[in-house]
């Protein structure tokens, strides 16, 4: 939600730098994420002056240019090239001089500088409005007023105004801080508990009246537990016409574009009270009735956006004596919006139940600036003020007369609240004490009346737009959040029950593998498990028919639980790359779902991601060292070497997700599967390069572990003993047969085996290639002897000559 600072000073006369203003709503519950600069005019005309041309002449070197002076109130007229077709002695124009910083249409700036045109100096430019910011024409330069005097700043001659956005994230329940006076109202109670009084200044609606009773609408509200509460007036001989340009800067501040004065003043009394209105076309209504009610199933409707669609018999309307003008709370049709032809208007303020907007916003697939306050609740003692501060705003910038008394259907008026607050209760959840009177103070600034007190506590009522604050608790917290959470002292002793743990649990895993990844230079990320319906589809290994799928999703994109971990990384990769991050290691610890006949399954993976090169893309001293296949194999087993688990046997898979890849398997389990993930997967994502992804089954990991025993030895004391062979062998042959067998042939003394290069080629039979193989020796115990090392070699010799059909080369 975007909140303009100078609009928010027009309820408190604050003098205060934004980011301190921004502070203080941060602490009070109302985080600021941001705070933007906007400009009416991009610039601000700075640097641009109104200028005398008392010369104009033909250029003498150009048809179409002129040479021309002009006074800009100095002692020397400028000397300035024009090719505008309108110049003419004696204009008084706009002079932008050498240095000024001027702005395209698209926003980029650029700088006047000193040059000759056609062979003659000119000093700087006489400017269109489009040049300016000030308007699109671009068939001339601007004329102005012939009294105003040469060197006056053009920013005082065109209202410019410059403004500060607060961007704050709003959270659900804080509907009643949905509009500028909302908000400003809680910065009142702030500044007054740091001792700071301001008043809160409400925009005036004493001088409202009747011109006269000429237009008269019948309404009628046929369920009101729908709408509890629904007013409406009339108003004639109106001007449809653009709004003035104080109106239009307080909409585009926010990052609404003005439409015309009707749609802008309902809008502007929308983002300052929170209380969404609507205007109809009076003519447009027919049989001048006016009908809040449903209607049948399947009842066609075109709403403003020019999209037919298809009511459901829940979805409230606002109809005329024959047909559906509005999706009440949501969205306007297209036949009874204000145009430029409107003269009068039927102009409604309501309360709708914001469970049945909330459903019928989702059904319709609609998130309005209406619906999105209607479905939060707002208060229903603000509808019929704001219908008359509308009212009076557009009589002020529409013309105009108010011609019908104020409709009010509200059968069942709503009583606020009561809630009884204990002291003991406020000192117990806080864990301070907090003076009574300064909790009265408290309670006072954010209008909740004292109605009685006793010994233990207060009894209260809360006010109408408070529409959250609905248990001891809630005022409770609204105590603590203006008092502020800074003011709570720490504990120098904290109490705790410490139970014991086994070392195996899950969350203690999870540290000590993410710690491990992060220092590998792996980031850490936290991915929707709700996901896109369409993923399943991109890859055959995965069933659709065990897609569980959300009854009512926020949109298509969040519609189903994720059934991989991989297309919701892929996502954040994809992210990344296209704002110039194309070296990227992640890894997440998260869920999938599946559907099993009536069983849902929920399990846990550890993910894996890498792409582009893992040294940053190198440097001077530093080849670029490239993310492959055998990099992430290298992490792959580090984990499970970290979590114990050795031993594993290797798979070759063939799957639609990878176009290469290895499941690795312990006691029948499925521990990993990784690999490169296939470019047809990646192009979905628009990501151009290779990507690597393991998938841990983190349930079996877990499972495993618990009959695990990690096992720490000595540093040997003494020195291991290194002997190459170059095994020359079938193309079918694995490195993983050599390495097996090699240890099963020697078992004591032999440490490692390494594959330090692969050779095919012309030189090599046909269907043969050569592995270049090293092999550590080492006794823990002794010196190795040429003897001992000479046996060991040979042993293997024979058994790879036996077993794998080998020959040394």
């Amino acid at each position: 939600m975007n909140i303009s600072y100078n609009w928010l000073k027009q309820f408190l006369k604050i003098d205060w730098e934004s980011q301190k203003t921004a502070e203080l709503l941060t602490d009070l519950g109302l985080e600021v994420e941001g705070v933007s600069t906007y400009e009416s005019i991009k610039g601000g005309l700075e640097g641009v002056i109104v200028g005398h041309v008392v010369e104009c002449e033909k250029h003498p070197n150009a048809d179409r240019l002129k040479l021309t002076k002009v006074d800009i109130g100095t002692s020397t007229p400028l000397q300035i090239v024009c090719g505008a077709p309108n110049i003419a002695k004696g204009q008084k124009v706009p002079v932008a001089g050498i240095g000024t910083t001027l702005y395209t249409k698209e926003g980029e700036p650029w700088t006047l500088k000193k040059g000759k045109i056609r062979g003659e100096e000119s000093q700087g430019m006489i400017c269109a409005e489009d040049e300016l910011g000030l308007g699109d024409s671009h068939d001339g330069i601007m004329v102005l007023d012939d009294s105003i005097k040469p060197g006056t700043p053009l920013s005082e001659v065109f209202e410019t105004e410059i403004d500060e956005v607060f961007e704050i994230g709003l959270t659900p329940n804080r509907a009643d801080a949905m509009s500028h006076f909302g908000v400003a109202r809680d910065l009142k109670a702030g500044l007054k508990q740091r001792e700071i009084e301001k008043e809160l200044i409400t925009p005036s609606t004493s001088h409202f009246n009747v011109d006269n009773r000429s237009l008269k609408i019948n309404v009628v509200v046929e369920d009101s537990e729908l709408a509890p509460r629904y007013c409406g007036i009339t108003l004639t001989d109106l001007v449809v016409q653009p709004s003035p340009s104080w109106l239009q800067n307080r909409l585009k501040a926010i990052g609404l574009t003005p439409i015309n004065n009707i749609v802008d003043a309902t809008n502007y009394v929308l983002h300052e009270m929170g209380q969404p209105l609507h205007a109809f076309d009076a003519d447009r209504i027919y049989g001048k009735k006016v009908v809040i009610k449903t209607v049948a199933k399947g009842t066609k409707f075109m709403t403003l956006d020019g999209e037919e669609r298809e009511l459901h018999e829940e979805d409230l309307m606002i109809c005329d004596g024959e047909k559906p003008m509005c999706i009440a709370g949501v969205f306007g049709g297209i036949n009874t919006g204000v145009t430029q032809n409107t003269t009068s208007i039927f102009l409604e303020s309501a309360y709708f139940n914001p469970v049945s907007i909330r459903k019928t916003a989702k059904r319709h697939g609609l998130n309005t600036d209406a619906s999105f306050r209607f479905e939060r609740g707002i208060d229903i003692e603000n509808v019929e003020y704001s219908l008359k501060r509308a009212a009076l705003l557009i009589k002020e910038i529409a013309g105009g007369n108010i011609t019908s008394d104020i409709i009010d259907l509200y059968p069942k008026r709503k009583e606020d609240l009561g809630v009884f607050l204990t002291f003991d209760k406020i000192d117990k959840l806080i864990g301070q004490k907090i003076p009574q009177d300064t909790i009265k103070s408290i309670l006072a600034s954010l209008d909740i009346k004292v109605k009685n007190v006793t010994e233990t506590g207060l009894g209260l009522s809360i006010p109408s737009y408070r529409v959250d604050v609905e248990r001891e608790v809630d005022v409770i917290e609204e105590i603590l959040r203006v008092y502020g959470y800074n003011n709570i002292a720490f504990k120098t002793k904290l109490n705790a029950s410490i139970a014991k743990t086994s070392k195996f649990e899950d969350h203690k895993l999870q540290d000590q593998i993410g710690n491990m990844l992060a220092a590998q230079g792996f980031l850490e990320i936290m991915t929707n498990s709700l996901t896109s319906s369409e993923y399943p589809s991109y890859v055959d290994d995965i069933d659709k028919d065990q897609t569980i799928t959300m009854l009512n999703p926020l949109s298509a994109e969040l519609s189903v639980l994720r059934q991989s971990m991989l297309f919701s990384g892929l996502e954040t990769i994809s992210h990344n790359v296209n704002r110039r991050k194309p070296n990227l290691q992640f890894f997440e610890f998260g869920k999938t779902y599946q559907q099993h006949d009536k069983a849902r399954l929920e399990l846990k993976h550890l993910a894996l991601y890498a792409t582009g090169s893992r040294n940053g893309g190198g440097n001077w001293a530093t080849a670029t060292q490239k993310t492959d296949f055998y990099f992430l194999k290298s992490i792959v087993e580090n984990v499970l070497a970290r979590l114990g688990l050795k031993d594993v046997d290797q798979q070759a898979i063939e799957n639609s997700v990878f176009s290469e890849g290895l499941t690795l398997v312990l006691n029948k389990k499925e521990l990993v599967t990784f690999g490169v993930v296939n470019t047809g997967i990646l192009k979905r994502f628009d990501i151009k390069q290779e990507v690597l992804y393991a998938d841990f089954n983190w349930d079996n990991v877990v499972s495993l572990i618990n009959k695990t025993e990690v096992v720490f030895k000595d540093i040997p004391k003494y020195q291991e003993v290194k002997r190459d062979f170059a095994l020359l062998l079938d193309n079918e042959a694995t490195f993983k047969q050599v390495q097996d067998l090699g240890f099963n042939t020697e078992k004591k003394l032999l440490k490692a085996i390494q594959l330090f290069d692969v050779y095919t080629g012309n030189k090599l039979p046909k269907g043969k290639k050569s592995y270049a193989v090293s092999f550590t020796i080492l006794d823990d115990k002794k010196t190795l002897t040429d003897t001992q090392i000479d046996k060991i070699m040979n042993k293997l010799r024979k058994k790879y000559e036996m077993e794998l059909g080998a020959e040394l080369r």
